[in-house]
């Protein structure tokens, strides 16, 4: 019996690879922060975001700070998974990997950044009443944050997406996002039932 040569996917063009390097540099520049307010320094932070998280830093509570640290690092495994995500294929294990991480990026960091605007925009239609101490932070969150967040979502679907389209073996590859996003969603939802971020 003969059997059909595998079709052999096109290799990447430099422009095809924008959307992962575009990840990375949103995942690296996104873990200064992080890894600054985790160092003490709160230059920026007293104007954009929460007062009692400013609080949290300026009294070095050890749990916020190493919090700090965590997301910091997560910033830059995501920087990282963007940087894979350009440069694959990888093989069918490694790109299934990079399929379900990158779609539970996306989801997690499109519902994150969308919760923050939806959020502003009912307290400031008067349909949510919030703290007197968030108002003043309030337009950072709703406008900075939120959308930041939302931009980071979409460039990793993009990312996967273009990745997806280079695998050899895109149905695994599909099934691998499916379940990444599914669980990204489920967990999404999950930690709003439970009031958490």
């Amino acid at each position: 019996m003969i059997r059909p040569r595998p079709v052999e996917r096109e290799p990447a063009r430099p422009h095809r690879r924008w959307p992962g390097y575009a990840v990375a540099a949103w995942g690296f520049a996104f873990a200064v922060p992080s890894f600054y307010w985790a160092l003490g320094g709160t230059a920026g932070a007293t104007t954009t975001i929460s007062p009692s998280l400013v609080r949290l830093i300026e009294e070095g509570v050890t749990w916020f700070v190493a919090t700090l640290w965590a997301t910091g690092a997560l910033k830059v495994i995501g920087g990282l998974l963007g940087l894979a995500l350009a440069r694959g294929p990888w093989g069918r294990a490694a790109d299934r990997l990079l399929q379900l991480a990158a779609w539970g990026a996306a989801v997690l960091l499109f519902w994150h950044g969308a919760a923050f605007v939806l959020q502003g925009v009912l307290a400031g239609s008067g349909a949510l009443d919030l703290s007197a101490d968030f108002l003043p932070v309030l337009p950072w969150y709703t406008y900075l944050w939120g959308p930041w967040f939302m931009a980071g979502g979409l460039l990793f679907a993009l990312a996967a997406r273009t990745h997806l389209a280079r695998m050899p073996d895109r149905r695994s590859g599909v099934v691998a996002a499916a379940v990444g996003g599914t669980g990204a969603l489920l967990l999404s939802a999950a930690m709003l039932a439970a009031g958490i971020g």
